[in-house]
């Protein structure tokens, strides 16, 4: 199979659109595919780090001001990127076009169905985003990883897939040990993680709970995000850190250390939800509030709904909320169970899989 993928901006449009790549390459050694991403979008350096092909699209999005000089730029670019688009799909002729979001996917896949080759988009969240909802008029298919995101869409075109990650995930053996960060093996390890950014409200409150951290009958592992870091470091320079709690800038090998993990919290984009479910994880879930629509907390709910998760505000975040939650769960083993079994009943361990079957479906409704 010829398959041209688009995904970018954000881990959470590329990682998925690069599980699927993987689970097309698994099912076809003469797989050929080519990834058309932005020229500012993290994409231009992950793809050719995987041996991927790669063709730089300059784009943008729009202003939430429409009548602006910006928004005349970005219009203009997406129509010059079409255009672009149009010449590489002639040149590359691809069986199938495939988008995972972000703005670079629009105009790929609308210069892919105005040419009339196969296209399919996956959308991540539960509440669909714009480029998707755009799309959503000329692509064939639609793969969806929230039922939430089905009244979104044109109906007779979606189909539950899943989030393609939790495959990846899922397929991992990990052999980690805690040792390797100076922790126990057999004592449950919390993890404590707002993003490969960080988030500084998360951070804040881990903070100020860390002297309450102290004393538990569990071990901590705080992961700050590299930039910051140091603030943390700061804050805490003259607080005493016991030996049952890590604090990290990174994690490099994060789907290697999620299966030893007792509990996570966190936020709740769709990529680290797909990672939870798929593993069968307990969840604190504390959902960005600076996304659009909203559109974390939707994600969350839906764990929550199924008594996966529990979730925390970051209006109501602070170090002793956060010690409660996380008590009241480390101090329920009959309760952390139940939340791993619904969390794994919820994940979609063959998600990339059952969207490269879409794939191929739309290819077939073209050969009609």
């Amino acid at each position: 199979m010829k398959m041209i993928v688009s995904g970018g901006g954000t881990g959470g449009h590329i990682y998925p659109a690069l599980s699927l790549v993987e689970a097309l390459q698994a099912q076809d050694k003469n797989a050929d595919v080519l990834y058309v991403g932005s020229e500012r979008g993290l994409e231009k350096n992950i793809v050719p780090e995987k041996g991927l092909k790669f063709k730089p699209l300059k784009i943008q999005g729009f202003k939430r001001k429409l009548l602006t000089m910006y928004n005349f730029k970005t219009i203009y670019l997406f129509l010059e990127s079409v255009h672009k688009a149009k010449k590489i799909i002639k040149d590359f002729k691809p069986d199938v076009v495939v988008g995972t979001g972000g703005y670079v996917s629009g105009a790929v896949l609308y210069a892919a169905a105005k040419m009339g080759i196969p296209t399919v988009i996956h959308e991540q969240n539960s509440v669909v985003g714009w480029t998707n909802k755009f799309l959503s008029r000329y692509v064939d298919k639609i793969g969806i990883a929230f039922d939430e995101a089905k009244a979104q869409f044109p109906e007779e075109k979606v189909v539950f897939t899943g989030n393609p990650r939790a495959q990846q995930v899922a397929k991992i053996k990990s052999n980690f040990s805690w040792s390797e960060i100076g922790l126990q093996d057999n004592v449950p390890t919390v993890l404590i993680f707002g993003g490969s950014q960080g988030a500084l409200k998360i951070n804040s409150a881990t903070e100020q709970a860390i002297p309450a951290f102290d004393d538990k009958n569990y071990q901590v592992v705080f992961v700050t995000g590299k930039n910051r870091f140091d603030g943390v470091k700061t804050a805490l320079k003259d607080v005493k850190v016991n030996e049952n709690i890590k604090i990290l800038p990174y994690i490099s090998n994060m789907p290697a250390v999620l299966p030893k993990v007792a509990l996570i919290v966190g936020r709740a984009g769709a990529t680290s939800l797909a990672e939870i479910t798929a593993l069968g994880i307990p969840s604190i879930l504390i959902p960005s509030p600076y996304v659009t629509a909203d559109h974390q907390t939707k994600n969350a709910m839906s764990l929550v709904k199924n008594s996966a998760a529990i979730i925390e505000t970051e209006a109501d975040l602070n170090g002793d909320s956060l010690v409660s939650k996380v008590d009241l769960l480390m101090n329920d083993d009959k309760r952390r169970k139940e939340m791993a079994d619904n969390a794994k009943e919820m994940g979609v361990t063959d998600a990339a899989d059952q969207l490269l079957q879409v794939c191929k479906s739309a290819i077939a409704s073209h050969r009609k």
